[in-house]
Order: structure tokens, then sequence, then C-alpha cells
């Protein structure tokens, strides 16, 4: 999905241009010429960057930050300003921007510091490349299959050590049928919802202390299949 950002710039000219040079670069770009309009976009609309110059009509970049910032902390805010001093530039990073560069300014240097700062809030890979997992009394080596329950050592089926894998990967999360389809069987095959079942009630029998009731391994009907490590 496309990043969107919004624009407040009230150079007609240069919004033109930014606007052009944003979406060539793949952004969606909402454009708007005062912070009153600017303010009304961002309660109606989701975005991912706000790039704002502070010179612009009815409630400038500074009062427009402090507005976003009343709903939200962390969306990037960069300022985009004619007012280059370094007060200008403390008080639009204490005001709630997290970049500021000055007017005139380099594309190369402003596109760049736009994507860096949209790769900071990507989320984190949750995938991890262990090869052991230890809970509790029990272990697991994804590579050979082998594992050591309250019951003793005992070797895992292929299919059986993916799908723990996956949710010991995503630990204390619910993972969704669908997902655990396309992760495990590849839609190459599609279990019932049965079949999964059956394999979380064998986790149960393998590592549970008591299989009944299970502290480990939940199944939520209707949502998905959940590993808790505590």
């Amino acid at each position: 999905m496309k990043k969107r950002i919004l624009l407040l710039e009230d150079e007609k000219h240069l919004a033109d241009a930014l606007k052009l040079n944003f979406e060539l670069e793949g952004y969606n770009v909402v454009c708007v010429f005062d912070g009153q309009t600017a303010i009304a976009k961002y309660k109606e609309e989701k975005f991912d960057l706000a790039v704002l110059d502070i010179m612009v009509p009815n409630i400038d970049g500074i009062g427009v930050a402090e507005s976003i910032r009343l709903h939200d902390s962390k969306m990037p805010i960069l300022f985009l300003s004619a007012k280059g001093t370094a007060e200008d530039r403390i008080l639009g990073l204490k005001k709630g921007g997290d970049d500021y560069i000055a007017k005139p300014f380099n594309l190369e240097e402003l596109l760049l510091r736009v994507r860096k700062l949209l790769l900071r809030n990507e989320p984190m890979p949750k995938k991890t490349n262990f090869n052991e997992f230890s809970f509790g009394t029990n272990y697991i080596n994804f590579d050979s299959y082998d594992a050591i329950g309250p019951h003793g050592p005992f070797s895992l089926t292929k299919k059986e050590a993916l799908l723990l894998k996956l949710l010991v990967e995503n630990k204390n999360e619910v993972v969704s049928r669908e997902k655990i389809l396309q992760t495990v069987w590849g839609y190459a095959v599609y279990p019932s919802t049965r079949t999964i079942d059956n394999f979380v009630l064998a986790f149960r029998k393998y590592f549970e202390v008591d299989p009944k009731y299970p502290k480990h391994f939940k199944s939520l009907r209707g949502v998905g299949y959940k590993f808790n490590e505590s």
C-alpha cells in the first residue's frame, strides 16, 4: 500500500513541484494551502507523514503540528520552512517535529529524509532465524525435529515443527487460520479447521503438564491459534 503524505505549502508552484516529486517516488499526496484545512484533512483521513511549511495562512505550521500531536505521537512530521535560524529549528523540534529542513533545500536530500522518516515507522519483522527454543522444561530443535516435553524426549513431524515454529515466532499473539495455511501448507492443501485443531491438541499432549487445562497452546474459535510462553 502506498504511503500517504499530508503536504502543507501555500506557495502553489512549490507545492505542485513537491507533489509531483513525491508522487514520482510512489507516494500518495494530499496538498493543502492553509493550516486550518491541513488540520481538517488530518482528522478526516489517515496519513503516514506530514510535511509542513510554517508561514501559512489561518493557522501556522507549528499550530498544525501541535494539533496533530494531540492525537498522534508517532506519525512523523517534517518542517519545510524559510525560517531557518537555529531558534526556528529548535522550536519546530520542540513542538513535535521529527525533522526540519530550511528553504532553499536540496530536493534529493528532502526525498531521502522523507524516505527515512517513513521507514522509521515500518514494523520490525517478527520472524527470527532461531533453530532451538525452550519454554518451561520443554525443548524444541526446529532443524532436527527433536523435542523434550514433560514425558521425555520425542520427535516431531515436519508439519508439526513448521506450525510450532510459526506459533512460537508469533508468541502471545493470535495466528489466523489463513496465515497458517499460507505459511505451513502453502495453499497446496486445504486442511479443515479440525486438522489444525488436531495439531494443537498434539502440542498440548507433548508439552503441557495437564493437556486438559492448557497454559501454552490456545484455540480461539473462529479467530485462530495462540502460543503463550509463560
